[in-house]
């Protein structure tokens, strides 16, 4: 997830993840490490076995909130999760090994009624950059009906820590189909009163990528983005493989960091890379 902290981390902890923008002075999406005392220690035991790291943990009603923005549910520990890993160095791009079937593929996304036009501008915008690289998956938002994505909302503070959770995703599903919700944080002290719809967009593009198939750039030092001590995110039984062509060393303007610092979202020459090998 993305959330940020009130540095505010492009208020990607409090404008990303999604919800995780809202206003940023210093835009940079940041994460506390350190744990919020609600979560006990049996809980984190079964998120460690399930392969996610467990720092800054999150609950969510009756969710916990891992890497940021990845929304576990009840049925995920009662069903677990298994695949193989392959870790190559700290900073690259990297991927699941679960990924979209069937492409070419048009994938909808519809956003719900009870979210705001910010929302529904920032969706557009995505899926405007998603559709611009000329992948074989093309994003067309709709209106009605059931769509591959649904973007809907929850409203939750800050946590004991003063960090907050911008949005929630996950990764596609073992049947080749992408991760169908997106959940956007409509609290004032996430992306703001008034959302700005660039920051929105920032958000939905970030948690898109998680729901085709993408982790964090830096999942396996996410200090590289958010500071503070080394954090590895773990495996999460569903891989976290180095995509051909993305660098060996740091890329700070990837769309997928954990936390970053520019507004503007556009893919990095790396990210374009990472998305044509793949799709």
């Amino acid at each position: 997830m993305l959330k940020q902290t009130f540095t505010i981390l492009f208020c990607l902890i409090t404008g990303f993840s999604i919800v995780t923008f809202v206003s940023c002075q210093k835009e940079k999406v940041a994460k506390t490490e350190g744990q919020p005392s609600a979560i006990s220690q049996t809980v984190l035991n079964q998120i460690a076995s399930l392969g996610f790291g467990t720092s800054n943990v999150h609950k969510s009603g009756e969710d916990y909130i891992v890497e940021g923005d990845i929304r576990l549910t009840p049925e995920d520990f009662s069903r677990g999760f298994n695949g193989p890993i392959l870790r190559v160095a700290n900073t690259e791009q990297y991927r699941t090994t679960r990924l979209i079937t069937g492409l070419p593929r048009t994938i909808t996304v519809r956003v719900a009624s009870s979210l705001g036009v910010a929302f529904v501008s920032g969706t557009d915008l995505a899926i405007s950059r998603y559709n611009a690289l000329g992948i074989r998956l093309t994003f067309q938002r709709i209106t009605s009906g059931t769509a591959d994505i649904t973007i809907s909302g929850f409203n939750q503070g800050p946590a004991v820590d003063g960090s907050i959770i911008l949005a929630t995703s996950g990764f596609p599903t073992s049947s080749g189909n992408p991760y169908g919700t997106i959940l956007m944080n409509t609290n004032p002290a996430a992306l703001g009163t008034f959302p700005n719809a660039n920051h929105a967009a920032c958000v939905i593009q970030h948690e898109i990528g998680h729901c085709i198939g993408l982790r964090h750039t830096d999942y396996l030092n996410r200090a590289y983005s958010c500071g503070g001590s080394v954090i590895n995110e773990g495996a999460a039984g569903v891989g976290g493989i180095l995509i051909p062509g993305t660098p060996t060393t740091g890329d700070p303007n990837s769309f997928m960091l954990a936390c970053y610092n520019s507004i503007n979202c556009a893919f990095s020459a790396n990210d374009i890379v990472a998305m044509n090998y793949l799709y």
